[in-house]
């Protein structure tokens, strides 16, 4: 919502700390929330995070993506170098440059939990098909579409890239991608949740029907947490970002939250806040202002 610039808040959830707390740490997301749809991060955004960065705030990029695909913001990580990828299955150091990262912490969705979720959600769905995210392999079946820009690893049925002697078997499994070529996507989310709640957490950052499965409690939330804990900050420090289901236990858990003005409904009742369009960057805007109310 975007009123001469300004950034206008939505109701505050109950319990939420007054922003007169001073931030230690931003978490924010990306594609849809630092990144213009171009994929680009803006001048004015590279100038905040610096700022950001400048007056102590740590800066954590928070998103679905895989190591591998952090280029795009790797030149930003400034001092620590860390970021949450794969929806909180991992922790990359992004130090090395793109190809050179390191896994510094990895939450892995054990193969048995993630081959009982597979033969689940196709009971569930008929026509689901399947990829498989590693920390450094990618593979999928034969009849899962092009969605990303790159050539898997294998082409073999879900079953068979899940065996325990299958490909890539000594690399944990971060998370299990579910495409489904003709269900709404929010209803898709809706039955898959109930159908692997035992043996794998379940969101989606896609506008097609694509979901994407860590390992139980495994989110954006919770590996931030425990990055946050480590690092002595609370979760009334923490200013975060996003746009979409995969972020809404972020937003819920940080002290203040925003939802991009492109965000999904889900995402804006979960976030204390609003700013505007990540093509009009809405996380510089904030950051802005939060520099300026912080005296910095």
């Amino acid at each position: 919502m975007r009123e001469n610039d300004r950034v206008t808040s939505a109701t505050r959830q109950p319990g939420t700390p007054a922003a007169a707390t001073p931030a230690r740490l931003i978490a924010t997301d990306l594609d849809g929330t630092l990144l213009r749809d171009d994929k680009s991060v803006s001048p004015r955004t590279v100038a905040a995070l610096a700022a950001a960065e400048e007056a102590g705030i740590e800066v954590f990029f928070v998103t679905g993506r895989p190591a591998r695909w952090m280029d795009v913001v790797s030149a930003h990580v400034h001092g620590h170098g860390l970021a949450i990828c794969g929806n909180g299955a991992a922790v990359v150091d992004l130090h090395g440059g793109p190809g050179a990262h390191r896994f510094v912490k990895v939450r892995e969705l054990c193969r048995d939990n993630a081959l009982k979720a597979v033969r689940l959600l196709r009971d569930a769905a008929p026509d689901t098909v399947f990829a498989v995210e590693q920390t450094y392999g990618f593979h999928q079946e034969p009849d899962y579409p092009k969605l990303h820009m790159e050539i898997p690893d294998n082409l073999l049925p879900a079953e068979e890239l899940l065996a325990p002697d299958g490909p890539d078997a000594d690399q944990p499994v971060l998370k299990i991608l579910a495409y489904h070529p003709s269900l709404d996507p929010d209803a898709f989310l809706t039955l898959a949740r109930p159908a692997v709640a035992e043996h794998a957490n379940v969101t989606r950052s896609s506008p097609s029907a694509l979901l994407e499965l860590s390992g139980p409690g495994v989110s954006k939330a919770s590996t931030l947490a425990l990055c946050c804990a480590e690092r002595g900050i609370s979760p009334e420090e923490v200013v975060a970002f996003g746009d979409m289901p995969n972020d809404v236990e972020m937003l819920t858990w940080a002290g203040r939250s925003y939802a991009m003005g492109n965000a999904h409904p889900d995402a804006v009742a979960a976030a204390s806040g609003r700013t505007v369009a990540n093509n009009d960057d809405g996380v510089a805007v904030v950051i802005e202002q939060l520099l300026a109310e912080q005296g910095r």
